[in-house]
C-alpha cells in the first residue's frame, strides 16, 4: 500500500515537472500577442504658419498614430487608402524576415494601395526593440504620413538600464506651405531641385519662434529629479538635424532600435530615417527649457531650411508656469491653445551651426555597440559604389531648369534607378518575369576619377538610367563601401538598406583607399545601423550577412536625391530550406493599375 501511495506521489510529482518545463517553453509565445491596427490615409485640414493646408495623414492624425508593442509580438495593420493618391505604408527598420511583401516600398516590394483599395500589412517582429518609426514609401507623401514604432522589450524583460519615469516620441519634420506633392512635381516638369520646405516640425510644430505657432508649441512635462526617455526620430525629408535641449545633458542608450554603450551628448545629429534614444535626468533648476531643432546643411552653395523649430521641456510646478497636469506633447494638431503655453521664457539652447561638420562627425563616431561582436566574415561579396548627383543634358528650355540648362539627377555606380510600373520587383523576382529588370548593377564604378575633387570633369556629370539590381546569394558576407562624389556638390547622404541591419566598420573623408583605411576597420564594437550617414565628401563601409531572401532597395533617405535616382536594389537568392525561402505572397497583395 505504501509502496503504491509512493508511486502515486512520484507520478504526481513527475507531471507538475513536466507542466513547469512544459509551461518554461510556451511562456515566451504566450506572452507575444497579436495586435490590429487599422490605419485610415486620409485628407485632413490643418493650420500652420498661419494658413490653413489639406493633407494626407493616418487616421486624421500628424504625426500619425504611435504603435506601441513587444518584441516577439505579431502585427496585422489593415491600411484603407481613402485619400486621392497611390500610397504605400514602410515600416522602417523591421527586418521582415523572409516576408518583403510587408516592407513596403512602392514597385519595390508591392505595387501602391489605389484610392479606395485596402491592403493589410502583416509581420512579427523577431528580435529587436527600441525606437522604429513607421511612414508612407509613395512619392512625396512621407512628409506627412508617419509616426512612431516603438517596440518594447518581451514582457517581463527589463530595459539594460534603470527604467525611465516616463517616455516622449519626437518626430522631427518638415513643413510646406504648399501641397509637397505639388512641390514634388514642379520639380519633376521644370528638371530643377525641389524647393526646400518652410520650417522644421517637432512633433507636428514649428515652436516659438515661427508665425501664428507658439500657442501649438509642443510641451515635454517632467518632474525635476526624474529620468525620462526621449525616443528621437527625424522623419524630415530632406534634411539632417541638429538636436540639443538647453540646461541638460542627454545620454545616448540606443540609436536605429540597437541598444548603444551609453554616452553623454550636448547635441544628437540625426539624418532622415534615424532615430536615437537619449536619457534625460531633470537636474535642473525647475523652469523651462527648449529642445531645439536645427537643420545640418554639409552641401556648399545648396539651399537649406534655415528655421530652428523648439518644443519646450517643462518642469512640473515651476515658478511662474501653470500646472502641467494637463499638459501632453502636443501632437495631431491640437486644436485649442495648451495651457502649458503661459510661463516664463525657456532657455535656449547652443546649436551647433548649419555647417558643423566636426560636431556631426564627431557625435556619429561616438556610437559604439554595447559589447564586443562577432564581425561576420570573411567578406564574400563586395561592392563598392559611388553615391552621389548627377545632370542630364537637355535643350534649353521650361522643362531644362537646372544648373546650366540640364535636369537635375542622381547615382550609383553612374545608374540612375527607375522603379518599373506594372508590377513590383519582389512580384517580378519571386514569379520569374522577365524583362522587368536586370541584374547587372556594376559592382564597381564604371570609371575610376577623383571621386571628391570639386573639379570633377563634365563628361563624368551624366549617369545612365535603369532598373539594375545586384544578385547576392544566401548566406554571403556582403561588404559595401559608400564613396561620396563631389559631382555638382558633395553632401552628406543617410543611405539606407530595407531588410537589414549592418555594422558599420569605419567612415573617413576623400576617396577610400583599401590599403590605408581597412587598418581604421573598427572590428571590436562597431555600432549596427539600419541608415548610415556617409560623411561629405567622404566613404563608409558597412558589412552583413545576407540571411534575408528577397529584394530589397538600397537608397538614400533624403527624398530629393531619392527620387532624383540615388537607389540600387539587392536581390538576394533563397537559401536551401524552407526558412531560408521568401514566404509566399499574401492574397491581398495590391495589384498595379494598367
Amino acid at each position: 500500500m505504501e509502496a503504491t501511495r509512493a508511486t502515486r506521489r512520484l507520478m504526481r510529482l513527475c507531471c507538475c515537472l513536466s507542466g513547469v518545463l512544459l509551461l518554461s517553453f510556451l511562456l515566451p509565445s504566450a506572452l507575444a500577442e497579436e495586435r490590429f491596427y487599422e490605419f485610415v490615409v486620409q485628407e485632413t485640414v490643418v493650420k500652420r504658419l498661419c494658413q490653413t493646408n489639406r493633407i494626407i495623414t493616418v487616421n486624421g492624425q500628424f504625426p500619425g498614430p504611435t504603435i506601441e508593442v513587444h518584441n516577439g509580438d505579431t502585427l496585422a495593420i489593415r491600411a484603407v487608402n481613402m485619400a486621392q493618391y497611390n500610397v504605400t505604408l514602410h515600416w522602417h527598420g523591421l527586418r521582415q524576415l523572409r516576408n518583403g511583401w510587408a516592407d513596403g516600398p512602392e514597385f519595390v516590394t508591392q505595387c501602391p494601395i489605389r484610392p479606395g483599395s485596402s491592403y493589410t500589412y502583416r509581420y512579427t517582429i523577431q528580435e529587436q526593440e527600441g525606437t522604429l518609426w513607421w511612414h508612407a514609401h509613395s512619392s512625396w507623401l512621407r512628409a506627412t504620413v508617419h509616426g512612431a514604432l516603438v517596440i518594447l522589450p518581451k514582457r517581463g524583460v527589463p530595459y539594460p538600464f534603470p527604467k525611465p519615469h516616463k517616455e516622449f516620441p519626437v518626430v522631427l519634420a518638415e513643413w510646406w506651405r504648399r501641397d509637397p506633392i505639388a512641390v514634388l512635381r514642379q520639380s519633376m516638369v521644370t528638371g530643377a531641385p525641389p524647393n526646400v520646405s518652410d520650417t522644421i516640425l517637432i512633433n507636428g510644430q514649428p515652436g516659438d519662434f515661427l508665425p501664428c505657432s507658439s500657442q501649438e508649441t509642443s510641451i515635454i512635462p517632467v518632474v525635476a529629479g526624474e529620468t525620462n526617455l526621449l525616443r528621437i526620430i527625424n522623419a524630415a525629408m530632406n534634411s539632417e538635424l541638429f538636436v540639443s535641449l538647453a540646461g541638460h545633458k542627454m545620454t545616448v542608450v540606443a540609436a536605429d532600435a540597437v541598444y548603444t554603450k551609453p554616452f553623454e551628448t550636448t547635441v544628437v545629429l540625426l539624418g532622415p530615417g534615424q532615430t536615437t534614444d537619449v536619457l534625460v535626468t531633470a537636474h535642473a533648476a525647475p523652469g523651462r527649457y527648449y529642445l531645439g531643432a536645427r537643420v545640418y546643411a554639409s552641401a556648399q552653395g545648396v539651399p537649406f531650411d534655415n528655421t530652428t523649430a523648439t518644443a519646450i521641456f517643462q518642469y512640473k510646478d515651476a515658478a511662474g508656469c501653470p500646472p502641467t497636469g494637463a499638459v501632453a506633447v502636443a501632437g495631431a494638431g491640437a486644436k485649442t491653445g495648451n495651457p502649458g503655453r503661459a510661463g516664463p521664457a525657456p532657455m535656449f539652447p547652443m546649436l551647433p551651426a548649419n555647417n558643423d561638420t566636426n560636431t556631426a562627425t564627431g557625435f556619429s563616431n561616438l556610437i559604439r555597440s554595447p559589447r564586443p561582436v562577432k564581425v561576420p566574415g570573411p567578406v564574400t561579396q563586395e561592392v563598392f559604389t559611388t553615391i552621389g548627383f548627377g545632370l542630364f543634358n537637355c535643350r534649353p528650355g521650361p522643362f531644362c531648369q537646372g544648373p546650366n540648362n540640364t535636369r537635375f539627377g542622381a547615382s550609383m555606380n553612374n545608374v540612375s534607378f527607375q522603379l518599373p510600373n506594372t508590377v513590383s520587383l519582389l512580384q517580378a523576382h519571386y514569379h520569374r518575369i522577365p524583362g522587368v529588370f536586370t541584374e547587372d548593377f556594376p559592382a564597381r564604378p564604371p570609371v575610376v576619377f577623383d571621386y571628391t575633387s570639386q573639379n570633377v570633369p563634365r563628361a563624368l556629370w551624366q549617369p545612365v538610367k535603369g532598373t539594375r539590381l545586384y544578385r547576392v546569394k544566401y548566406g554571403a558576407v556582403v561588404q559595401i563601401v559608400f564613396q561620396d562624389t563631389g559631382i555638382f556638390a558633395a553632401e552628406e547622404h543617410p543611405m539606407h538598406i530595407h531588410g537589414y541591419h549592418f555594422y558599420v566598420l569605419a567612415t573617413g573623408f576623400g576617396n577610400y583607399n583599401p590599403r590605408r583605411d581597412e587598418a581604421k576597420f573598427n572590428m571590436v564594437d562597431p555600432p549596427s545601423r539600419n541608415t548610415i550617414g556617409v560623411p561629405v565628401g567622404g566613404w563608409a563601409v558597412v558589412r552583413f550577412l545576407a540571411d534575408n531572401p528577397g529584394v530589397w532597395l538600397v537608397h538614400c533617405h533624403i527624398d530629393a536625391h531619392l527620387t532624383g535616382g540615388l537607389a540600387m536594389a539587392l536581390v538576394v537568392e533563397d537559401g536551401k530550406t524552407e526558412l531560408q525561402t521568401t514566404m509566399p505572397p499574401p492574397v491581398d497583395l495590391p495589384i498595379c493599375g494598367l
